[in-house]
């Protein structure tokens, strides 16, 4: 079994979708929902523990990080992944010694190289779509501002082990070559960062990382090393349960009731309940195209959040209005509010009040997971897209999903999922850096068409 620590609800999806599609059973659990007997009961083949920690001290997503690895260990995982960002934001050197302190272990190949998702590795520099990563859009990020592009430079002012770096050059060579550069590495450094340039880069190196018990980074090296152990399955190599019918849905009844025992809509009869948290570029071309397309916007306003006599009302009011909405069968997106101006004061006023980016961000979260809770409890609505990684770590919790099982892939990283141990919601969980600008749309299409 392989065992994956993740920092983001969406992040875990990320990674999971990329075992999913190759037809392993991949379920994810959150660090405080997870309880041994789930995967004892269901094994599955890939086991995703999200730690929910990016937004922590170094020292909580540490103890974080370490937990759930000691979890998966004891799970029966014997091969390990650290998922961190795609573009190193977060505690990924604490939660990278974590894992390494926790396997008593002292090596770790650590592949950022996303190119489906336009990352990319060239002389350990990152890029983002072919921009410095201080130059993208990941410079303004509002809670970890990137603003410097090597990685190795990143990584090591995170944790106090070496770092070195392996170049295209080697790598272009092949498997072999690379292997044997991992190995002469092995004893010199405790992180070896590989460069990546396209898909290719990416099978050479699962070829020659195959055997790594530790591996760090983006989830795109996991597409093709799920690739590589499906193939060693179905050469014989292997025996295991898996397989794509294990990933079909379960079979979903409704007939259920809301808190004060009424009966609920049937979840085919209501719309796809929308709900954008992130304030990433990608996120906010989304939400205008989905407004292009006729779907109900309403923006949760960030200003009215930090007045205490406004932000009830407010919520009460977006509640009532998604919830008319979803009852007529039409679809809703509930966002944060994006504008610039809007959002530079929002950071002003909470500054006043004590209150730092980070603060801001974990009130906007809830307060839009509080709407999304009381707009499913309303209209019994079972299909909800999330923007946004702590918006749909929050969602999550206000819904009381413990697990998730991966189902299929939308667009590169971004896949659907089935709710596990309640309600059986149909959700997509999207991070905010990802997706074309029609995914919103593309993904209500999605979960409209899944069978309940």
């Amino acid at each position: 079994m392989i065992g994956i620590v993740a920092d983001d609800i969406t992040g875990a999806n990320d990674i999971g979708i990329m075992y999913a599609k190759a037809g392993l059973r991949t379920d994810v659990y959150t660090l405080e929902s997870w309880n041994p007997a789930a995967a004892a009961a269901d094994r599955p083949d890939v086991l995703i523990i999200d730690t929910n920690s990016r937004l922590d001290s170094p020292e909580e997503a540490y103890n974080k990080a370490a937990a759930a690895t000691r979890a998966l260990r004891e799970a029966g995982c014997d091969h390990f992944v650290n998922k961190t960002c795609s573009v190193f934001r977060g505690n990924i050197g604490p939660e990278f010694d974590a894992m390494l302190d926790e396997l008593c272990a002292s090596f770790a190949v650590v592949v950022l190289g996303f190119p489906k998702n336009g990352r990319t590795t060239l002389g350990g520099v990152h890029y983002v779509h072919g921009k410095l990563l201080e130059e993208s859009e990941f410079r303004r990020d509002p809670v970890h501002p990137m603003t410097e592009s090597s990685l190795v430079s990143i990584l090591q002012k995170q944790t106090e082990r070496p770092v070195a770096l392996v170049p295209i050059g080697v790598i272009d060579r092949g498997p072999d070559a690379l292997r044997a550069e991992i190995d002469r590495q092995r004893s010199a450094c405790s992180y070896l960062i590989l460069d990546v340039r396209d898909q290719h880069s990416l099978r050479i190196i699962a070829e020659a990382t195959r055997n790594e018990p530790i591996l760090c980074g983006s989830s795109a090296l996991s597409e093709e090393a799920a690739a590589l152990l499906t193939e060693k399955i179905l050469d014989g190599d292997a025996e295991t349960g898996s397989g794509a019918a294990r990933n079909g849905a379960q079979g979903v009844g409704f007939g259920e009731m809301n808190h004060s025992g009424e009966a609920l809509q049937p979840a085919a009869e209501c719309g796809v309940l929308c709900a954008a948290g992130s304030l990433m570029p990608q996120t906010a071309s989304q939400i205008a195209y989905a407004r292009s397309k006729g779907i109900a916007a309403f923006e949760l306003d960030s200003l009215l959040l930090l007045q205490p006599g406004e932000k009830e009302p407010h919520l009460e009011r977006l509640a009532e209005l998604s919830s008319a909405e979803l009852r007529a069968g039409r679809d809703v997106l509930l966002h944060a509010s994006n504008e610039p101006e809007k959002v530079a004061e929002t950071k002003r006023i909470a500054k006043e009040h004590g209150s730092g980016n980070t603060d801001i961000s974990r009130v906007v979260s809830e307060a839009l997971s509080s709407v999304v809770a009381e707009v499913a409890e309303r209209t019994g609505t079972r299909k909800l897209l999330i923007a946004g990684g702590e918006t749909s770590s929050a969602v999550c919790a206000a819904l009381s999903v413990s697990g998730l099982r991966l189902l299929r892939e939308i667009e590169p990283g971004l896949p659907s999922c089935l709710a596990l141990g309640g309600v059986p919601y149909r959700l997509v969980l999207k991070s905010g850096s990802f997706g074309s600008e029609s995914f919103i749309v593309k993904a209500i299409d999605h979960l409209k068409e899944m069978a309940e």
